[in-house]
């Protein structure tokens, strides 16, 4: 078993399985900044699990909520007591989402955006190496949130330590803090959401310490879902009732040569293309 770097950090097991058997029965994972934010951007994910019984799900949460913002009657809570409420209602997601396992490695914003501090990517990689997912998700590499980039940053360091053979098969980034509805098609990924609203709402209502924090994060997060599914094709019927949109990042945990300022820098040149080459046709 790792030991961890950080007070606190531990591997949640909802079920009560033994932690080795959890990690290995884990098909998709989900490397999330902060805690609710695996919820927010992967529950196409926690839903497909969760219809097959449970326990193919598994979530890593880096960051330790000491910085969440507080109001109503969190607005007094001390940083200490702060994680310990967001700790807690992660566990409460875990067990009502049926995860297979929730590792919380509780590192401070400020260290999981130190890059030169290797300990975040190498906890990471310890868990890839039990589970070897064959999905992973993360925050997608153009996200406006400077620890939710540092994250996707680690998960792909994280990644290409393992060798080939055990890396995921697909590695989606997932929007929060920008939305990915401007991805050219040949990199986005569209995530059916819908079906299960009641499961969707319970799962974020967990979070009620950022909710009444000032951030309607549950309402937004629908409103984003179905404007997806609505905004995504002008001339086609809706297909799905909510979408999640995530980008392909495949190809940065298949090729170590492809730096990510140049994986980024081709997915604008791309999006710069489609938007002149519609000008043009317009104009001509």
């Amino acid at each position: 078993m790792m030991k961890w770097s950080q007070p606190n950090a531990e591997v949640f097991v909802p079920d009560g399985a033994e932690c080795g058997v959890a990690l290995k029965r884990t098909r998709t994972m989900i490397v999330a900044a902060h805690q609710d934010d695996a919820e927010f951007m992967g529950f196409p994910l926690i839903r497909d699990a969760y219809a097959q019984g449970g326990s193919a799900l598994g979530v890593v949460i880096v960051t330790n909520g000491a910085g969440s913002p507080r109001a109503g009657v969190y607005e007094k809570f001390t940083d200490e007591q702060m994680q310990a409420v967001r700790r807690e209602e992660q566990r409460t997601a875990a067990r009502l989402g049926k995860y297979s396992f929730l590792a919380q490695l509780q590192f401070p914003s400020s260290v999981t955006r130190t890059m030169t501090n290797s300990l975040v990517t190498d906890e990471i990689a310890w868990v890839l190496e039990q589970v070897q997912p064959e999905v992973v998700m993360t925050h997608n590499v153009v996200d406006r949130h400077a620890t939710h980039i540092a994250t996707a940053l680690r998960t792909i360091a994280a990644i290409r330590k393992l060798p080939k053979e055990k890396r995921p098969k697909q590695f989606l980034g997932a929007e929060i803090w920008r939305g990915l509805d401007w991805l050219p098609d040949s990199l986005k990924v569209r995530l059916d959401a819908g079906g299960h609203d009641s499961l969707a709402a319970a799962l974020m209502g967990c979070f009620d310490s950022q909710i009444v924090g000032g951030k309607r994060y549950d309402t937004a997060t629908f409103g984003r879902r179905h404007a997806n599914a609505t905004y995504d094709q002008s001339h086609a019927v809706d297909t799905m009732e909510q979408v999640v949109f995530a980008m392909d990042m495949t190809e940065l945990v298949q090729n170590d040569a492809l730096s990510v300022d140049d994986f980024v820098e081709r997915v604008l040149v791309e999006f710069g293309g489609e938007l002149r080459g519609a000008l043009k046709r317009i104009r001509n």
